[in-house]
């Protein structure tokens, strides 16, 4: 039973995951938290729930990031850079788990999240910021329906963000894309389409090294990765089809939507659980 049950966190957590390019750690670490709580399954720590979500997440990465290749919808140069920064952070993060408590994780994670959600609700008020367009990298893409969007970052503006946001994957064991996706929808604006495959593509080896100094630290249980793992692997998969068929609006909107309901149930949990 129990078995069953965390094969399915893993398929609807990277199924979502994929989908808007959280790489399904928003999904699993509350998930195992809630989990750890009832009878028949093992207590879990935000740190193991945090290292066995890592963990997880280098084969939703994987999976997202060969389908979403043959959908030609990485942004590969981009990506590079970006994980510059974001695999220093990532390890830092890691370590910095280990001073965490439950309550303080839950509810310093829930604020994260809404946070993240609330600053997407305001993309369409914000102005580009000047500096993509006269320096710095410039990209161009036509998606399916014809429409071409133009986006750009400052490399150096760009490795400094994504430092922060493996630092924050690292602590939160999110894959980094609940924070990577809007920064570069918001900031340098992405197409979601492109935001959202080329976080899959960094939340694999951002994983890797994550999941390397969780493992040297003891955080992750071995038994619910095993189980988690398939789950993730197909889901990842489907994600990334539901991400081909639907508009950027929409992927936005489930983004916005999946990261409220999750972040006030942290921090509920936090101050009475």
């Amino acid at each position: 039973m129990e078995w069953i049950v965390l094969v399915l966190i893993g398929l609807a957590a990277s199924s979502l995951g994929s989908l808007i390019g959280l790489g399904g750690g928003i999904i699993v670490v509350p998930s195992l938290l809630y989990l750890g709580t009832l009878p028949g399954f093992d207590h879990i720590t935000p740190q193991v729930a945090v290292g066995t979500s890592l963990f997880t997440m280098i084969f939703t990465g994987l999976s997202s990031t060969l389908s979403y290749m043959k959908h030609k919808t990485i942004d590969y140069k981009s990506g590079f850079i970006f994980l510059i920064g974001s695999g220093p952070g990532s390890i830092l993060g890691a370590w910095v788990t280990e001073k965490l408590n439950l309550h303080s994780f839950s509810i310093f994670f829930g604020l994260f999240i809404i946070f993240v959600s609330v600053v997407l609700t305001l993309k369409n008020k914000l102005k580009p910021i000047p500096y993509r367009k006269d320096r710095g990298i410039i990209r161009t893409f036509t998606d399916n329906s014809g429409k071409m969007f133009e986006y750009g970052f400052s490399p150096v503006i760009g490795i400094i963000i994504s430092f922060f946001v493996g630092f924050l994957s690292g602590i939160f064991g999110v894959g980094g894309g609940s924070l990577m996706v809007p920064a570069m929808i918001l900031i340098f604006f992405f197409p979601p389409h492109v935001a959202v495959a080329t976080s899959m593509f960094m939340i694999f080896p951002s994983s890797v090294l994550s999941s390397i100094t969780h493992i040297t630290l003891g955080n992750v249980h071995w038994l619910y990765a095993l189980a988690l793992i398939p789950g993730a692997w197909i889901g990842a998969k489907v994600g990334v089809y539901l991400n081909t068929k639907l508009k950027s609006k929409t992927i936005v909107l489930i983004l916005r939507t999946i990261l409220i309901v999750v972040g006030l149930r942290l921090i509920y949990q936090g101050f009475f659980g």
